[in-house]
């Protein structure tokens, strides 16, 4: 296994961390750090998307699968407003495991391809006509999409908490806000 698959995954797990473990506030530049991540991760490191056989199927799986777990990492964080105008996201130890876990098992798995299995994967690949660019691809689709997928959850949800007061966040969970001046003073 290559250094750069070590520096990359390992890169991608700290930025992330960086930017989401405590209190964090949710600004345009955490928003699109991300993206811009994304896109020079995507730039550089996808040779060659598959567009049919196994290997677009398994590029598929690795959307899909990265798409669960971008689900799974943002419910695991907490999005409200400090001080009744900004969002702020909050996300601690159960977060950081789930990136962790999931980093870890993309290193296990390259490292276990040439070390541990690389004839029982080569002859899986061989049999089902798999290249290791598409398994390779796969894997980076995951990752992105993980990515993707918690940036795309906190934008969504930070930009329904701005506009709502501080005091109506309680009231928010239990039942919807009044969306204007108007039925504000009817509800009174």
């Amino acid at each position: 296994m290559s250094a750069s698959i070590w520096i990359l995954n390992l890169f991608v797990l700290g930025a992330v961390l960086e930017a989401d473990l405590g209190h964090r506030k949710i600004t345009r530049f955490r928003l699109t750090r991300p993206l811009v991540i994304a896109a020079a991760i995507a730039a550089l490191w996808i040779t060659g998307v598959a567009t049919s056989g196994t290997g677009l199927w398994v590029e598929a799986a690795g959307v899909g699968t990265g798409i669960i777990l971008g689900v799974a990492a943002a419910a695991l964080m907490r999005v409200y407003t400090g001080d009744g105008s900004h969002p702020y996201s909050y996300a601690w130890l159960p977060y950081a495991l789930l990136w962790v876990v999931v980093v870890g098992a993309r290193l296990w798995f390259a490292y276990a391809a040439n070390h541990t299995f690389p004839v029982q994967l080569d002859t899986w690949m061989l049999a089902h006509r798999l290249t290791s660019s598409a398994l390779v691809d796969a894997f980076i689709f995951l990752a992105l999409a993980m990515v993707l997928t918690r940036t795309a959850s906190l934008a969504v949800r930070s930009r329904a908490l701005r506009g709502i007061p501080a005091a109506e966040h309680a009231a928010a969970d239990d039942k919807p806000a009044a969306s204007s001046a108007d039925d504000r003073q009817r509800a009174a």
